[in-house]
């Protein structure tokens, strides 16, 4: 009996299961958008770019103030003159500020009467005490021209001609302020590094503890193929916009908060309470402004990069 050719249709094509369905759409919610625990992880962020903001911004307006006191410092040198007997001060100042002119690099001399002097006194001293009978030191005030550096040590042993003269180029107070400055410098930097680091920490527990919550979901997952990979670089998606975000925020209020100090500044700007005659300009400018969402972008990155290294260490441990 001849055989009799049967004939199937193509066997339709093979449907995922609908558990691996199931599973892989579970996964989306491994870390949830809007949790209580992310909107705190968010919180904590935003107030961690915050404060780094605030020491950021806070060592770049030490850095600008001392450069300004140092440049005004620098562009200024006295000469001093102690009252002598026998002598004629005022024969002395002439003769010392004449001194001075001819020095190459001045660019003006300026001799402070007595009045004036006594007036430098007054905030050590008060204005109750009448200093007319004291033999008060006299200044002459040398401006050094823009670019030039004349040569102290030459007028030095010019002025020691002039009985009770002493030259004052201000070196050590400019070394000072270098010292004081490089201080406050590393102390920003110190505490920048410190929120950080903890904004580091924030993220890395975190992970670990989304990860302790949906572990059966990240073991199905390696089960149905999913790499390790694949997994860590949906935690990393997830951190990177939680880190943009906080950090936005907390970018975004440190830089309206220094703006808010500027214009309060520009505005007190001659009055008793000025605060610029001691600080200096307090506007972060655009490298201060530049260097707040560096700060946000870094903040990003580094939220972003913990978490993924969270993940494949933990997800190491779980084997």
């Amino acid at each position: 009996m001849a055989a009799q050719a049967e004939y199937y249709d193509e066997p339709p094509p093979r449907e995922q299961p609908r558990a691996e369905e199931a599973q892989l759409r579970a996964f989306a919610s491994i870390v949830p958008a809007d949790s209580i625990s992310g909107r705190a992880l968010l919180a904590v962020i935003a107030i961690m770019t915050f404060l780094a903001a605030l020491t950021l911004g806070a060592v770049v307006l030490v850095r600008s103030a001392a450069g300004e006191w140092q440049s005004a410092v620098a562009r200024e040198v006295t000469i001093q003159l102690r009252p002598t007997d026998g002598r004629d001060i005022e024969a002395d100042l002439r003769g010392a500020a004449t001194i001075a002119t001819q020095a190459s690099g001045v660019a003006s001399v300026s001799i402070y009467s007595k009045e004036r002097s006594a007036r430098l006194l007054e905030p050590w001293l008060g204005n109750a005490l009448s200093l007319g009978d004291l033999p008060i030191p006299r200044l002459i005030v040398v401006r050094i021209a823009p670019g030039e550096t004349p040569d102290f040590t030459a007028l030095r042993q010019q002025l020691a001609s002039i009985p009770g003269a002493s030259f004052d180029d201000h070196r050590s107070y400019i070394e000072r302020m270098r010292a004081m400055t490089r201080s406050a410098v590393a102390i920003g930097l110190g505490v920048l590094a410190l929120v950080v680091a903890a904004a580091m920490m924030s993220v890395m527990f975190a992970t670990r503890g989304a990860m302790a919550a949906n572990r059966q979901i990240i073991e199905v997952l390696h089960v149905v193929g999913a790499k390790d990979g694949f997994i860590a670089a949906e935690f990393q998606r997830h951190f990177l916009l939680v880190g943009l975000k906080g950090g936005a925020i907390g970018g975004a209020i440190a830089m309206l908060l220094f703006a808010l100090i500027g214009l309060s500044a520009d505005w007190l700007a001659g009055a008793p309470s000025d605060v610029t005659a001691l600080f200096g300009n307090l506007s972060l400018g655009i490298a201060g402004y530049g260097a707040i969402i560096g700060l946000v972008v870094l903040i990003a990155a580094v939220t972003a990069g913990t978490s993924r290294l969270t993940v494949r260490q933990t997800l190491k441990e779980m084997e």
